[in-house]
């Protein structure tokens, strides 16, 4: 079967969304003290911080202080997908001519690792320039020191 004629890979659920907030603490504290998510990673450079939605393969909300998102998004949804399918992804996609993205935006032709989950991630855009990720939450020990690299670099390390 050619990569045209291939079905993308069964979306497993919605994994993650992105919020905008004005103030990333005061947000990330109601997140936390008010609706009950388990704060996981904040990252104060970016100005962003992660929360945990039941567990680390169900779910997980992003806040991102006004203007700091990846990708220059306007709006961010992550499909929770199986790592197989995160993989066979970015070609399939290129096939039906929607250019396959890394974490900040650029072109690539495999799943890049957040190592700080760990996760297997490819992007893209939608027609209207929002941002699609498939997403597979590896069974990996989470490396933060890895940050966000190729998948072939995750198997490569020592």
């Amino acid at each position: 079967m050619t990569a045209e004629n291939a079905v993308m890979p069964r979306v497993l659920g919605l994994y993650e969304t992105h919020l905008t907030v004005a103030d990333l603490k005061t947000s990330t504290d109601f997140y936390r003290d008010v609706v009950g998510l388990e704060p996981v990673a904040s990252f104060e450079e970016r100005k962003v911080a992660f929360l945990w939605v039941d567990d680390r393969k169900t779910g997980m909300l992003g806040l991102w202080e006004t203007g700091t998102g990846p990708l220059k998004m306007r709006l961010h949804i992550a499909f929770r997908m199986t790592a197989d399918g995160v993989l066979q992804a970015p070609a399939i996609l290129k096939a039906k001519g929607v250019e396959p993205l890394g974490f900040t935006g650029e072109p690539v032709t495999e799943p890049v690792v957040l190592g700080w989950m760990p996760a297997l991630s490819i992007y893209f855009k939608d027609p209207d320039g929002h941002s699609i990720e498939f997403i597979s939450v590896l069974d990996d020990i989470p490396d933060r020191s890895f940050g966000v690299r190729p998948f072939s670099a995750w198997q490569a390390r020592a």
